[in-house]
């Protein structure tokens, strides 16, 4: 086996800022592997709207005293601020180093961790986000499935509790917002399978037919005015409203449209801020419906063992099976990664962004 590199290739977030401050590196230091953890070269490195949210300061940091792959603590203490920090939360690869037993070295594993935009990530104990692939699985397409199809089937199975139904589109009536990003079009797909009446949104021709490919019973064009939103979503739902919303858009949606077509006792679980963060509500408005609100994790369903593998078992079931895929947008080599989080924050794509650690 060849001796492991000293140095690694990766992209350094020095400040906040827009994509221009996504500066690709050479010469960090490879993380050093602990009791328990696994080292990954990666091969493939989702783009999500969350990574967007690290880069702006939306979100903080995690410190350097908790991140193993700071690049330039390398997990000690020295440093206070979070910056230079190194972006990204799930990727695919081969393992290079392990002192897990549970997790040789040479098995190809996709997982969801911190610092993934880099050449190499350590993952530490306990390792309940990082599955060994199948064989009949590739890493691009795990890649591209993981984050979204776990987010997506979490929230079907938990947060809304949706279950397979007997009979096709018998299932309770859904809202899915941005039905053709990443985690809007695996939304469609598994949503499909449950039997669900899927009401998608989108911007544009070309991404409403492809939410109605995806398995959309029907699509509304979201460029469209709010108030004909409105007005064609409950004209579909004959004026009862829709039972459960699945909201990725977050401000501009969420205080319109989403409160106006929610049935009686139901359901909105928002869960991204694509056109900013949902200001603080008036409970008095939740009231005349009985409207219940959810702003859920993915991670924290999948926190034991036994969930990630419940979960994670459904998903790869699915996949390989064919009834759902990953939709893939577009690859590009980890060094254009700016060019990634334009193309993700100008709402053009459709499906998923992946990165490619040459």
């Amino acid at each position: 086996m060849a001796p492991m590199p000293k140095t690694m290739f990766g992209v350094v977030i020095p400040r906040p800022g827009g994509p221009d401050v996504l500066e690709y590196k050479t010469g960090l230091p490879v993380p050093s592997l602990g009791e328990g953890q696994i080292l990954v070269r990666n091969e493939y490195v989702g783009v999500n709207y969350i990574d967007t949210y690290f880069r702006t300061g939306l979100y903080k940091p995690p410190s350097p005293s908790s991140n193993s792959n700071h690049p330039s603590t390398n997990g000690s203490n020295d440093t206070p601020s979070p910056y230079p920090l190194i972006t990204g939360k799930e990727a695919a690869g081969t393992i290079t180093a392990s002192s897990h037993p549970s997790y040789p070295v040479g098995s190809r594993v996709v997982y969801l961790a911190d610092n993934t935009y880099a050449q190499y990530t350590l993952l530490t104990f306990p390792l309940t986000q990082a599955t060994i692939l199948p064989a009949s699985l590739t890493p691009e397409t795990a890649c591209a499935a993981y984050l979204q199809g776990l987010t997506a089937l979490t929230f079907i199975r938990e947060a809304a509790g949706i279950t397979q139904q007997l009979g096709i589109s018998e299932g309770p009536w859904t809202l899915v917002h941005a039905a053709a990003g990443g985690t809007g079009s695996m939304l469609v797909q598994i949503l499909a399978v449950m039997g669900a009446k899927i009401i998608a949104t989108a911007g544009g021709k070309q991404k409403c037919e492809l939410a109605k490919k995806l398995g959309a019973g029907w699509v509304v064009d979201s460029s469209l005015p709010q108030e004909e939103v409105i007005r064609q979503v409950k004209e579909i739902t004959n004026n009862k409203g829709v039972d459960v919303i699945f909201d990725g858009v977050g401000k501009a949606t969420f205080g319109t449209v989403d409160l106006d077509v929610v049935a009686r006792k139901g359901t909105i679980i928002v869960f991204g801020n694509a056109s900013g963060a949902v200001e603080p509500v008036d409970l008095f408005r939740l009231m005349p419906k009985n409207i219940k609100i959810m702003r859920p994790s993915m991670p924290g369903y999948i926190t034991t063992p036994e969930e990630k593998e419940t979960f994670t078992s459904e998903l790869f079931d699915l996949l390989v099976t064919g009834k759902i895929h990953a939709n893939i947008h577009q690859i590009y080599p980890l060094k254009n990664v700016a060019q990634a989080h334009i193309d993700l924050e100008s709402r053009k794509t459709t499906g998923k962004l992946l990165l490619k650690v040459e």
